[in-house]
């Protein structure tokens, strides 16, 4: 007999398209609990430049994964996987629907898809070399350098987040190939039954 999938629902778009009030009507129409599927608002201090949901405006509804980490601490695409699927078999066991909610591409995918990871792309010296180049350089010359090596994996990651833009340098640097080459190597078979939503509006008015 063939396993039910876990149903999902995923509600994508960028920042101030109004992900935060929709998300939270849709929460109560369809009884879920929501799980930001953003790569900074995991961390304690970050609230403006995230669009982090404030206390008010949850209106009660179950979130998820904001506010866990401080900065200075390591987050991986494999730890958000983790944690997610974690939260979704949590989520699904109390007889809610998970939603995430959010605008990190390859965090999305990593928990959607069967992707695996390996800790063999490690390299401290290299990491540490990068870390200083972004201090002495700037964030926009290290993404810059993503770009040129892995022009796919760079327009997936803000140029401020620079703890993924070395993650992506040291995979290409210890392994020889770019991140996208790796995930595109990945299985693609679906786990969950998932429903994905995307809002977006006039770029103008974005901006705006």
């Amino acid at each position: 007999m063939k396993k039910t999938k876990q149903p999902v629902v995923i509600l994508v778009g960028p920042t101030a398209v109004g992900k935060t009030n929709i998300s939270i009507q849709l929460a109560k129409a369809l009884n879920a609990e929501i799980i930001s599927g953003d790569s900074m608002q995991i961390y304690r201090g970050m609230d403006i430049g995230t669009a982090k949901i404030s206390e008010r405006e949850m209106n009660g509804i179950p979130h998820h994964l904001i506010d866990i980490l401080d900065p200075s601490e390591p987050f991986s695409t494999a730890d958000y996987q983790r944690l997610v699927r974690s939260k979704i078999k949590e989520i699904s066991e109390r007889g809610k629907l998970p939603m995430i909610v959010g605008g990190t591409g390859l965090y999305i995918q990593s928990v959607l898809y069967d992707y695996t990871f390996t800790e063999e792309a490690n390299d401290p010296a290299f990491r540490k070399k990068m870390e200083e180049a972004a201090v002495q350089e700037g964030a926009e010359a290290l993404h810059a350098r993503l770009a040129a090596a892995d022009s796919e994996a760079a327009a997936s990651i803000h140029p401020n987040n620079i703890r993924r833009v070395i993650r992506a340098l040291e995979i290409l640097h210890t392994s020889g190939k770019t991140m996208s080459q790796h995930l595109k190597e990945q299985k693609r078979e679906q786990l969950y039954h998932s429903v994905m939503i995307g809002l977006t509006m006039d770029r103008e008015a974005l901006y705006e």
